[in-house]
């Protein structure tokens, strides 16, 4: 029985004994929380916002699995693009077997009276900016990371979305993988030590990763709306590239900090406690892929976190990507004295860890994690393009649903785990694109470089 329907029935039975009021009492609710939750007869009514690959290749597939159970429906389809347009509604109504509403934009979109939620799934930069429209809509949100490439976007949604009270889950689905949780209790149990170094990576040998050159060959200008595709970035003339490859293009995208390092180093804030790097710095360029990008296709960046106040504890954070050559494959390391956790094989060990031979010349004790294998409550996290719905995205969509059912801000990933990717990736491009090294200000909450705010 979900929560709400075990509410909603409890509620009932103790309002029949003695009224409402006692019943709320009764049940260590107040009147105001009570009145947030959806009753499980009530349909959620959910909108699309982009028709993009990630919505119809990982999102739609996740959504259709659980949407009969928690009875979800998606009515309508928002798209500045027709043919995108079209195609959602073709699709949807094929697997919902009923009408599917188009909108031009999201003004229309939000006119409909019967929408509940959305699920946006749009260009990088977009994000921020359509969640502070959804939740000034009164509408509940799964948005799509990364969150924001600029510090005035991501200040601005937080607020939004802190204000409105609305329930928010940002698409960085490790923390809704069941190894993750594993590695997260292990550490904050103290079981691991302290921290010492965090090695990440994500390297493919794909020329046509981002790239959609036919696409780009057939698309028109009239086919979109280029002028609110542009949102709060500066006037530009028409370049299809840039609509459909914009991960490829800044200030449109970061490229890889914005697309593969907020999954990776959104643990490392989740494992840690910590809400964002103290220092970054940065090197990289386009090695390879000479297409006209203007984004990296190599990166390096070190980040340097731990408490503010305490700079002689902490750990450093290497992360390195890059797409033409996959040796090495995706990452995630995490050291310790005692030993590592290595992500990608969801494995304890005491490899590299204190042995008692080098111990014992210090008049030290031997330092060695247990071995232990994460897998038996894990769900394999899927690194591809095309995630097809993998158990991971899976359960995070899920995550979100039965909180927007409930009503319960507390999803696995809230506004807050959005903003924290947002300061890193902001400091790794800031770094990347001054060469400089990159801080952040806490009472500006701005990202420092050069000692000048990073703007575009």
């Amino acid at each position: 029985m979900t929560e709400a329907k075990k509410n909603r029935r409890e509620f009932l039975k103790l309002s029949m004994m003695g009224g409402a009021g006692v019943a709320l009492s009764a049940m260590g609710m107040p009147a105001s929380s009570y009145a947030r939750i959806i009753g499980a007869n009530d349909r959620v009514n959910v909108g699309v916002v982009g028709y993009s690959d990630r919505f119809r290749q990982a999102l739609m597939p996740c959504f259709l699995k659980n949407h009969k159970e928690l009875n979800f429906d998606i009515i309508a389809v928002s798209d500045i693009w027709n043919r995108r347009r079209e195609e959602g509604k073709a699709a949807l109504e094929g697997k919902l077997g009923h009408s599917v509403q188009t909108c031009v934009n999201n003004d229309e979109l939000y006119k409909i009276k019967d929408l509940d939620a959305v699920m946006i799934a749009t260009a990088d930069f977009q994000h921020a900016f359509h969640t502070i429209e959804a939740v000034k809509n009164k509408k509940d949100v799964y948005c799509e990371k990364p969150f924001a490439e600029t510090m005035e976007d991501a200040r601005n949604a937080l607020k939004a979305v802190k204000e409105s009270k609305k329930v928010f889950q940002v698409g960085t689905q490790r923390r809704s993988g069941a190894s993750y949780h594993a590695a997260a209790n292990f550490i904050k149990e103290g079981k691991f030590g302290p921290i010492t170094m965090v090695e990440m990576t994500w390297n493919v040998n794909q020329p046509g990763r981002w790239r959609r050159p036919e696409l780009t060959k057939s698309i028109k200008e009239s086919d979109v709306d280029w002028n609110r595709f542009l949102c709060n970035r500066p006037k530009d003339s028409w370049d299809p590239r840039k609509y459909l490859e914009f991960r490829l293009f800044w200030p449109y995208s970061s490229g890889i900090f914005g697309q593969w390092m907020t999954h990776q180093i959104d643990t490392v804030h989740w494992f840690t406690g910590l809400q964002h790097p103290r220092s970054a710095v940065a090197n990289g360029g386009i090695y390879q892929w000479q297409d006209g990008r203007s984004n990296a296709d190599t990166l390096t960046a070190v980040f340097d976190y731990g408490p503010q106040n305490d700079p002689k504890n902490g750990f450093q954070v290497v992360y390195s990507s890059r797409f033409h050559n996959s040796a090495g494959g995706t990452k995630e390391l995490y050291y310790s004295n005692g030993g590592m956790i290595d992500m990608s094989t969801n494995k304890i060990s005491p490899t590299g860890g204190l042995r008692e031979k080098e111990a014992a010349e210090m008049g030290m004790k031997a330092n060695l994690l247990p071995s232990m294998d994460l897998s038996s409550v894990a769900a394999s996290i899927e690194t591809s393009a095309n995630t097809g719905g993998d158990d991971t995205t899976d359960a995070h969509v899920r995550n979100w649903m039965e909180c927007v059912r409930k009503q319960d801000v507390k999803t696995n990933a809230p506004i807050e785990a959005a903003y924290s990717h947002s300061i890193a990736l902001i400091m790794g491009t800031a770094a990347y694109r001054t060469g400089q090294k990159a801080t952040f200000d806490e009472a500006k909450q701005d990202v420092i470089v050069g000692g000048k705010v990073f703007t575009l």
